[in-house]
């Protein structure tokens, strides 16, 4: 008979350490947080983090690498279910993000991350792979269902998703200053604006 596995898995590892730093983060600040302090919130020593991460910049990367990914795979499971834009963005509002990742969860935290990494200039490369992978993500959502429309893209997909991820991230700041002028869906209610208006001029 084989025995049950009791260890934790190297995912299972990271899985623990990406939440309890996520909550460290919102607590204590990125900049603030220490290596110590994630492993405890996990429940791990030192130890079991560096066995995963040499250090907390790495973790942070691990972390948005993560997201994208997950996202990708989400937005494309969703997209195959509703294939055209107008209801893709309708399911994106009623989407449920308790299931989420950390940072798909909480996007301001998301967006701190991310100006954490881009302040040390040698950190954005690794960024920057992330930010080509989330605009092609968009890039491809808006080709797809342009297909699926029967209609051409009004503009260059690549250019659209340059120009939706900048509204994304700007509202995402924004709500991070001022939230009682920017609801939670205000990124979601422009985008849906946007389409509608280009869906007129195109008429």
């Amino acid at each position: 008979m084989s025995r049950l596995r009791t260890r934790p898995t190297r995912d299972d590892t990271r899985e623990k350490l990406f939440e309890a730093a996520a909550r460290v983060f919102e607590e204590q600040g990125i900049g603030g947080a220490s290596i110590e302090t994630i492993a405890a919130a996990a429940g791990f020593s030192r130890g079991a983090f560096y066995s995963n991460f040499t250090s907390k910049d790495e973790l942070i990367i691990a972390m948005l690498e993560n997201h994208v990914e997950l996202s990708i795979l989400r937005l494309h499971d969703l997209l195959a279910k509703h294939k055209s834009l107008p209801d893709f963005i309708d399911a994106l509002k009623t989407m449920d993000r308790s299931q989420q990742d950390p940072l798909g969860r909480s996007p301001l935290l998301h967006m701190e991350m991310i100006l954490f990494v881009a302040r040390a200039e040698k950190r954005r490369p690794e960024l920057a792979k992330r930010l080509r992978a989330r605009r092609k993500l968009i890039a491809d959502i808006v080709e797809t269902t342009a297909k699926n429309s029967g209609k051409d893209s009004v503009l260059d997909p690549a250019w659209w998703g340059a120009i939706v991820l900048a509204m994304e991230d700007g509202f995402r700041l924004h709500r991070l200053i001022d939230p009682e002028t920017t609801p939670s869906d205000s990124f979601l209610r422009a985008i849906s604006d946007l389409q509608r208006a280009i869906g007129a001029a195109s008429a």
